[in-house]
């Protein structure tokens, strides 16, 4: 689950996949805007056939937070 958030979330924001690491925070390391989250946030849905949480999602901050979230629901 973890390469396969990393290879989506390097088709929305500058970053390196070998610089995305576990405590990596979405908005304030990564570089994402509200949108591009939520952008990525409906790709995830359709590449994972899942639905997510508006709630749930909201209380992601970072990239270990968002893998264990998605390997809770698939």
């Amino acid at each position: 689950m973890y390469d396969k958030l990393a290879d989506i979330i390097v088709n929305y924001v500058e970053i390196n996949k070998e610089d995305i690491k576990p405590e990596s925070r979405f908005m304030e390391d990564m570089g994402f805007t509200s949108f591009d989250f939520m952008s990525m946030c409906g790709e995830l849905e359709e590449a994972l056939d899942v639905e997510l949480d508006e709630e749930a999602i909201g209380n992601i901050r970072t990239m270990q937070e968002a893998v264990d979230y998605l390997e809770s629901i698939s």
